[in-house]
């Protein structure tokens, strides 16, 4: 049999979006190729210490997170990289300077830090559990990583600050600006290359378009039944919606279980 190695996306994908609940045929997927001898990882844009609970609940050592800025094989934390310093603080400085609340992750927590609270009073909460620590004495010229940062500059109607696209950005909610890594693909090659095996043998599975950047021609790339068109047109196959089993049937079309 020959080994391949396979990277999941989450929502969408792995779980129902109206449950939020891992697909059971898609878990029952996951521990078959497993007992095959695959390798098996997920490839999320969750922050490493957030993705962690879920990969252990899925019963695989493996994942592609942050964005495709860390990687983890064998439940170590191999690779975590940060956003480009300079840019970082170049951006944060003109948030500073315009009065533009922001939030900047340092570490791999659930924390946050700011030196003052006007990213909650401009758009208010993030929209995910956070740690606010604001500290009046915070020097952006003494940070030496900077994983994620948060602008209250809500989707419309608003001035860009100079260096704002120096760095790619985007909204997952339409309230505030948020910068992090966001390549999948460039996760997927870093781990193909530290555990020495060929890309043409990986296979990745997703729904989304923030799943477009991982299917290259390079490799096995299949959508789901429910993925959005763009998705299903750069594809190499397109199986069944994850809810009805759309893991489960491509896994056993190709032979992989």
């Amino acid at each position: 049999m020959e080994k391949k190695y396979f990277f999941f996306d989450i929502d969408g994908t792995l779980t129902d979006r109206t449950t939020n609940q891992i697909v059971p045929s898609a878990q029952l997927a996951l521990t078959e190729l497993q007992a095959r001898g695959h390798f098996v990882a997920i490839a999320t844009g969750r922050a490493h210490y957030k993705a962690v609970p879920l990969m252990e609940t899925l019963g695989i050592d493996n994942m592609v997170c942050a964005g495709g800025g860390a990687i983890v094989i064998d439940r170590i934390l191999r690779e975590n990289r940060s956003l480009d310093l300079a840019k970082a603080k170049q951006i944060y400085k003109e948030a500073q300077e315009a009065g533009v609340g922001s939030l900047l992750a340092l570490d791999d927590s659930i924390n946050v830090y700011a030196p003052n609270d006007l990213f909650r009073e401009q758009v208010g909460e993030r929209k995910e559990p956070t740690n606010y620590v604001i500290n009046s004495t915070l020097d952006i010229d003494e940070v030496d990583a900077i994983y994620k940062m948060y602008f209250a500059l809500p989707k419309h109607g608003h001035e860009k600050l100079p260096s704002q696209d120096t760095l790619a950005n985007l909204y997952y909610v339409p309230d505030y600006l948020m910068y992090q890594f966001d390549d999948k693909n460039v996760g997927i090659l870093h781990m193909m290359k530290q555990l020495q095996a060929p890309i043409e043998d990986v296979v990745v599975f997703g729904d989304d378009v923030n799943d477009l950047v991982m299917f290259d021609k390079r490799w096995t790339s299949i959508a789901m039944g429910n993925a959005v068109p763009e998705l299903k047109e750069q594809a190499s196959f397109v199986t069944k919606a994850n809810t009805e089993d759309g893991i489960y049937y491509a896994c056993k079309k190709f032979g992989w279980i």
